[in-house]
Formats: C-alpha cells, sequence, structure tokens
C-alpha cells in the first residue's frame, strides 16, 4: 500500500460508480487489547460482502482521509484512512494506520466477492 494521492484516489472510486460492488469496512480501536487492560474500552465495526451500489464517492480532507459514498439509502463512509492500493484482483483497498503503525480502519471495494 501506498499513502493516500487524493486525486488517484477520487479517480479510482469514481471508476466503480453506479456499479453493485462488494464492500468490506472494517475498524478498531484495539478491541484486542481489553485483555491487557480492564478499564479501557474496546470498540469496532465489521461488515463484509455487503453488495452495494453508490452513485457518488467523495474523498475528503487533508490527511488522514475521509471516504464517503452516497447510497440511495444513504450515506456510508471510513475516516482516518491514510493508505491505498488497487491490488491484482482490482480491488481497492483503503487503511488507516496510526502513529504505531497499527491498523485502525479498513475500507474495500471489490466487484467480487472477498473469500481470503
Amino acid at each position: 500500500m501506498e499513502p493516500i494521492e487524493k486525486e488517484r484516489l477520487q479517480s479510482l472510486l469514481d471508476s466503480f460508480l453506479n456499479e453493485d460492488v462488494y464492500l468490506h469496512l472494517e475498524t478498531t480501536n484495539g478491541a484486542y487489547a481489553s485483555h491487557f487492560d480492564e478499564s479501557f474500552f474496546s470498540a469496532s465495526a465489521y461488515i463484509r460482502n455487503a453488495l452495494i451500489s453508490y452513485e457518488h464517492g467523495v474523498v475528503a480532507g487533508n490527511g488522514p482521509y475521509r471516504v464517503g459514498l452516497k447510497l440511495n439509502i444513504g450515506w456510508v463512509y471510513g475516516e482516518g484512512l491514510t493508505h491505498f492500493e488497487l491490488d491484482k484482483k482490482g480491488r481497492l483497498l483503503m487503511a488507516g494506520h496510526g502513529p504505531d503503525g497499527k491498523l485502525g480502519v479498513a475500507f474495500e471495494l471489490s466487484r467480487t466477492p472477498f473469500d481470503d
């Protein structure tokens, strides 16, 4: 993955417009850390292979970035994104890494279901 270049990422988001695509969105603030410190409040969200179509996609911010997708029934977005790539399978992979390098958010789009 490489650091987000806003214009390149916007172009890639636009290439998926108005298509049925599979969404993988996962966030965590250290969900596995609570076993080290019971007072640590951990939260996370996870959705995989949700079939969506979006009419507008936008990259916002100056880094870390927010990506929002306008669906016909509302919005889905991921915040704190720092890196992206279009992989060999044509999937748009976006991730947000904290200062410690740990993954905080994954936001991914694919024309085929995620199977790995």
